[in-house]
């Protein structure tokens, strides 16, 4: 015979199970889950709105010749895009980008013309140059443990520096490349496709974009990325190496940097230290509008993608309805509050 008491009833005690109420949800409720799943979508959104909007406005927006060359503007800083994505994905930013790109030009074509160095020597050393960039900010950031912004921040002076002081403040010109190195202006090549005139810094964007959202999505490594810029520390107690996670990161980064810098040199015809001078705004700007989160961890790589694509529609059709520039940038730049507020909004949703 046990000797434990049985236990005490309440008399008023009832034998109703404990419930929970639910919430019910309201139809923005849905709409903001549904984003929180699919931040893509926000975007996407907003481009098929653009669309239709400047279509309507102008007859002229649907034209093969203006969507490709619309996809030809924006090639060089959706390729740089990629690169500036993988660094915010880890909850970092990088704001020397667009100085690694012009940087990494100018080292290409003084090896090629000034140097007498074989062109597809000179664009493997830039291209390695690109990477070693990307090296000495991730150094900076996980071995100094310093900020990202302030890092980048400050090698954004330094490669500036050092590219006024390797090109001497002087731009190659196009008959110069066409000449003596018409390799660097590859992606500068067009090609017509029923109408529509792209070039192969058009395909470039899009191959870069292919191969990280493979990465990202199918790798192990992709995971590692995503895992770091969501939460470090768990990241780090599940035994993935943070460090090493975020070294690879600038790394790819600055090497895609390089690939942007071969692009550049196409698009532009020349070579010269003064050009994409607000890359690295634009950069930002296409990663935001994209939807991938500022605080890291959230987003699909594609976003910046269409993120530039919002900017390039937004720009041609403005242009073709005879809007000044000055409005160009009015709008850009509520396109970037209307990003960040709607992440913000995103991000409060309940689990």
């Amino acid at each position: 015979m046990s000797d434990t008491p049985d236990p005490v009833v309440p008399r008023n005690a009832s034998d109703t199970v404990a419930q929970f109420d639910h919430r019910h949800r309201s139809t923005l409720d849905r709409v903001q889950h549904f984003l929180h799943q699919y931040p893509t979508m926000v975007p996407v959104i907003v481009l098929v709105l653009s669309l239709i909007a400047f279509g309507l406005i102008s007859p002229n927006f649907f034209s093969a010749f203006n969507l490709s060359l619309v996809l030809q503007q924006v090639a060089v800083v959706g390729t740089l895009a990629a690169a500036q994505s993988l660094v915010i994905l880890t909850a970092g930013i990088d704001l020397s980008v667009g100085a690694v790109m012009v940087l990494i030009s100018v080292v290409m074509g003084q090896l090629a013309i000034n140097f007498g160095v074989p062109v597809p020597i000179a664009i493997f050393v830039g291209l390695a140059c690109g990477a070693a960039t990307g090296a000495l900010n991730g150094f900076l950031v996980t071995r100094l443990k310093l900020p990202p912004f302030i890092t980048t921040l400050g090698t954004w002076n330094v490669f500036l520096a050092l590219n006024y002081y390797l090109s001497g403040r002087e731009t190659i010109r196009s008959q110069t490349l066409d000449a003596e190195a018409p390799l660097l202006k590859f992606f500068g090549t067009r090609f017509e496709i029923g109408g529509a005139v792209l070039t192969y810094g058009v395909v470039l964007m899009l191959v870069v974009f292919a191969v990280l959202y493979y990465a990202l999505y199918k790798t192990a490594w992709g995971r590692r990325v995503y895992a770091v810029g969501d939460d470090p520390e768990s990241a780090a107690l599940a035994g993935i190496q943070t460090k090493r996670v975020l070294l690879s990161v600038y790394v790819v980064a600055g090497l895609i940097c390089g690939l942007a810098a071969w692009s550049s040199i196409g698009r532009v015809g020349s070579i010269s230290p003064t050009s994409f001078f607000e890359a690295n705004l634009e950069s930002i700007t296409a990663v935001v509008i994209g939807g991938i989160s500022l605080f890291g961890g959230r987003g699909s790589i594609l976003g910046p993608l269409i993120g530039a694509l919002i900017v390039g529609v937004f720009n041609s059709g403005l242009r073709l309805a005879g809007v000044d520039v000055l409005w160009q940038l009015f709008a850009t730049g509520w396109l970037i509050i209307f990003a960040v507020a709607v992440d913000q909004w995103i991000r409060k949703v309940s689990s």
